[in-house]
């Protein structure tokens, strides 16, 4: 599993690990992993002209450190400082003995831009003079951040206003958040983490689920399950003007490994056509699934699906419209809320456009208002529950199509059904229909009923 850690916890480890080492020793450790990853890149270091933008704190010191190691293997380095009063001392004598020079501008030409500009300590959008830097960079030139790209908050992602777009952000220690969750992962490009010896505690602020997690975690019948052992979902789906989104929703419940489905709603000729294994009509079930364009004036199905405190429940779409908090927050069994910003903006009382530069906040502030797991859909996919967050590191922007999210709210609720809890049922959920997402598109457009499809060739490539 990959984990993230709050500047404040990675601050406290630095600080504890500094205490036994050698003084200069960690900014040297990570000098030296930031100077192999920046080699990598230039495959030939000798003659390559590489540029520093170079902020006063530990950050621009790191840079240049890393530029003095690449100035000795005979690269051509230049620092341009943000404030030449304040360079690192350590780091500008290194660099100055390598042979490394000073500029007031941002060279036209480079084959490398080292962005050591601010730290992870930076809050709040970037001084005018940094951003005047940022904006110099030549066009073309790779740019490897140091930590993480300057201009992005690094426990949340949010991004002020202008940032640094960095093809390789080098981290140290640990990840921070910003470089997960959007919008400033989509500005970190490939992170690549260098260890340099960090004691951090066992509870991280961000998880992330890998192929090991996610196959220990999916649902395996044995020789003695039936259908409602491996679990019957409930689906109350569709309606006249939208039977695509009941049809959608089974697909998602019968591909994500539900021992049966039970349909609800107005769509169920529809959903038959395609299903015929679907059960119609009310029953025993393990899990609900409710909200998926089923219109406006059926508050009354929602309110019945919740009032049953004990089964599992997923709320998506219009489902989630005037969701009574304390109905919720008083259910013994999960429930699942499955938005995307809009919707989200809506539970929350505030702006899309809110929700979206502060994905982290909102998903923590979802769970906690309605005491449920909370998913917020989009470019960065979060699932939060009793304190704890899961960034999903799978999918592709193609999966912005119609009725893409009715399948991912039909297959979390299969995984309700099985016996898993809201968090690991809507993780688990979005790492697959990520991949599916990716399976089915190959780089071009796909339909959300391929993304159905595609879901046991990726559970299978998952569990193998």
């Amino acid at each position: 599993m990959r984990t993230a850690y709050s500047v404040e916890t990675v601050r406290a480890a630095e600080r504890e690990l500094m205490a036994r080492l050698p003084e200069g020793a960690l900014m040297a450790r990570a000098a030296a992993g930031l100077a192999a990853v920046c080699a990598g890149l230039l495959g030939r270091v000798y003659g390559s002209r590489v540029v520093l933008l170079v902020g006063p704190g530990d950050n621009g010191g790191d840079a240049l450190y890393a530029g003095a190691r690449l100035a000795r293997r005979g690269a051509a380095v230049t620092a341009v400082p943000l404030d030449p009063e304040r360079l690192h001392p350590g780091g500008w004598a290194a660099l100055r003995a390598a042979g490394g020079r000073l500029a007031p501008t941002v060279p036209t030409r480079a084959d490398l831009v080292l962005d050591g500009l601010v730290g992870i300590g930076g809050r709040g959008a970037l001084r005018p003079e940094a951003a005047a830097l940022v904006a110099a960079v030549p066009v073309g030139a790779p740019v490897v951040a140091v930590d993480l790209p300057s201009g992005v908050d690094a426990d949340t992602g949010e991004v002020a206003g202008p940032a640094v777009s960095a093809d390789v952000t080098v981290t140290f220690g640990a990840h921070k958040p910003g470089v997960l969750i959007d919008p400033g992962a989509s500005r970190a490009g490939v992170v690549r983490l260098v260890d340099i010896g960090l004691e951090l505690p066992p509870a991280p602020a961000i998880e992330v689920l890998q192929h090991a997690e996610v196959a220990a975690l999916l649902p395996t019948p044995t020789a003695s399950s039936d259908k409602y052992r491996r679990g019957v979902v409930g689906v109350v789906a569709g309606s006249e003007q939208y039977p695509g989104a009941a049809v959608l929703a089974v697909a998602g419940a019968l591909r994500g490994g539900a021992g049966a489905v039970r349909y609800v709603g107005p769509a169920g000729d529809a959903v038959l056509a395609r299903y015929p294994e679907v059960l119609v009509g009310t029953g025993r079930v393990q899990a609900w699934v409710v909200g998926p364009g089923i219109g406006a004036g059926r508050e009354a199905e929602v309110e019945k699906a919740l009032a049953d405190r004990d089964v599992p429940v997923l709320l998506d779409a219009d489902g989630l419209r005037a969701l009574d908090a304390a109905l919720v927050r008083s259910r013994r069994a999960p429930t699942l809320l499955t938005p995307h910003a809009g919707e989200a903006a809506a539970l929350l009382g505030t702006a899309r456009e809110e929700v979206e530069a502060g994905r982290l906040a909102a998903v923590r502030e979802l769970a906690g208002r309605y005491g449920a797991t909370a998913l917020l859909k989009g470019s960065t996919t979060l699932v939060s529950a009793g304190g704890v967050v899961r960034v999903n590191p799978t999918g592709t922007p193609w999966l912005a199509t119609a009725g893409s999210g009715d399948v991912l709210s039909g297959l979390a609720g299969a995984l309700l059904a099985a016996g898993r809890d809201g968090l690991d049922a809507g993780s688990l959920a979005a790492y697959l229909h990520g991949l599916a997402g990716r399976r089915a598109a190959s780089g071009a457009p796909a339909l959300a009923h391929e993304v159905a499809s595609a879901l046991p060739a990726v559970w299978r490539d998952i569990t193998a």
